[in-house]
């Protein structure tokens, strides 16, 4: 039984007889009644009073014609709903986001939902270098990261620059400066984050790179308590 059979089995119901169902269908008189003697092969049962010339069901054939309308009016709502999907009219939308990038969804997540109010968001966290093997395992529809990802299975594009920025307090020697070296920085102790990331992983090659020592003296696990 497969959903064309249905199809064929439905229309003849619909019209009263083979050869309208034929005709409505496109088809010979022939190919519907074959369609539907092999429907009622695979039952077991007639679906049709051969005896009337006007396509009236049996009992079967009313059973039937209940759950055929059922499956069909069913794969006309999957359709629908696959082309809402599309459409953006409906449906989940997983972003994957460090503690630093979900900061910046903030500013655009807003505007999405005025523009799609039916599509459910979602902001999964996870480590900036976990982000590319979420997208490629499909445990989020796209990633937020702080670097591009060097990887030929995925594609990226820039939405946003930053920059580091050294911060003290006002009273701190180093605030009266216009400039800084870097060597000045190594007689400083930092509070850093603690997890690891391409930034952290940046300023530590920038002290490595110009052989100047990197003063840890607190490591803090959110950019909160920074």
């Amino acid at each position: 039984m497969d959903i064309s059979q249905l199809e064929v089995f439905l229309a003849v119901a619909r019209e009263g007889g083979f050869s309208r169902a034929a005709s409505k269908l496109y088809r010979t008189q022939s190919a519907i009644s074959q369609s539907v003697r092999k429907l009622e092969a695979e039952i077991g049962e007639p679906l049709f009073d051969r005896s009337s010339r006007e396509g009236l069901l049996t009992d079967a054939g009313r059973v039937l014609q209940e759950y055929a309308e059922r499956l069909l009016n069913l794969r006309e709502n999957a359709r629908e709903a696959l082309t809402e999907l599309r459409e953006l009219q409906m449906g989940k939308l997983v972003v994957g986001a460090n503690e630093l990038t979900a900061l910046y969804l903030l500013r655009v997540l807003g505007e999405f939902r005025r523009v799609h109010p039916a599509i459910r968001i979602v902001v999964t966290r996870s480590l900036g270098s976990q982000l590319p093997d979420d997208v490629r395992r499909h445990k989020c529809e796209f990633g937020i990261l702080t670097y591009e990802p060097q990887d030929a299975e995925l594609a990226s594009i820039v939405v946003y620059s930053d920059e580091l920025i050294f911060v003290v307090p006002p009273q701190h020697p180093l605030a009266r400066e216009g400039r800084i070296s870097i060597r000045q920085l190594g007689a400083e102790s930092f509070v850093a984050h603690i997890v690891a990331s391409p930034y952290r992983d940046k300023v530590i090659q920038a002290f490595e790179k110009y052989k100047t020592p990197l003063h840890m003296g607190v490591e803090l696990p959110t950019l909160q308590a920074i």
